[in-house]
């Protein structure tokens, strides 16, 4: 049986490791609690202490890998770095991330709408958040190369590079590309977006 990575902290993060190493290997819909516990060497007692069933754990697992990916993300960013830069870290960031763990994002995709409400909210607040972080980025660049006359980066923009991130790393699993292959494309029309709601001048109201 395969043992969960090893991971700080305490019977919680063993759970959520082996729930991602369970759904890696069968899937999450073959997934059982009885494989997560086996997998992490824990009871099935201590499961319930920390989760009150299989979704929740599902659910908090893709939590925490949505905050390390950001995490990632913000580390791979330099503020002094050039715009064209920042893009290429950023989406190389998110993309090596994800291809890094192609059956887990792969599950994560597929298995979030069957889950309700509770699983459309979290899957939203993630994209805000991620949204969140590239307007921050942009305006930590901003501050760094005070000498370019760049506008903020809005919440409305970095919705449509998310969502766009987003759907085609969705359209990549459905297709069977690796998602390697979105590299090129990825980063130019991110950029493109950044030029224009950033850089270019802002149109006449």
């Amino acid at each position: 049986m395969a043992s969960p990575p090893r991971t700080p902290g305490g019977h919680r993060e063993r759970l959520l490791a082996a729930m991602a190493v369970s759904i890696e290997q069968k899937g999450y819909r073959d997934t059982s609690v009885a494989d997560v516990v086996g997998i992490a060497r824990t009871s099935r007692r201590t499961y319930y202490e920390h989760f009150k069933d299989r979704d929740a754990c599902f659910l908090a697992l893709f939590d925490s890998t949505s905050e390390e990916m950001m995490s990632e993300i913000a580390r791979a960013v330099r503020a002094d770095a050039s715009l064209e830069e920042q893009v290429d870290a950023a989406v190389g960031s998110y993309l090596d991330g994800v291809a890094a763990r192609p059956e887990l994002f792969r599950s994560f995709t597929r298995e979030l709408p069957a889950l309700g409400r509770p699983a459309v909210d979290r899957e939203r607040a993630v994209i805000e958040r991620f949204a969140a972080l590239l307007v921050a980025l942009v305006e930590s660049g901003r501050r760094e190369h005070a000498d370019v006359d760049a506008r903020p980066l809005s919440r409305d923009a970095a919705l449509v590079i998310v969502g766009g991130l987003r759907e085609l790393t969705v359209s990549a699993f459905e297709q069977r590309r690796e998602v390697s292959e979105l590299r090129a494309t990825a980063v130019g029309v991110v950029k493109a977006i950044l030029g224009a709601a950033v850089l270019e001048p802002a149109a006449a109201v």
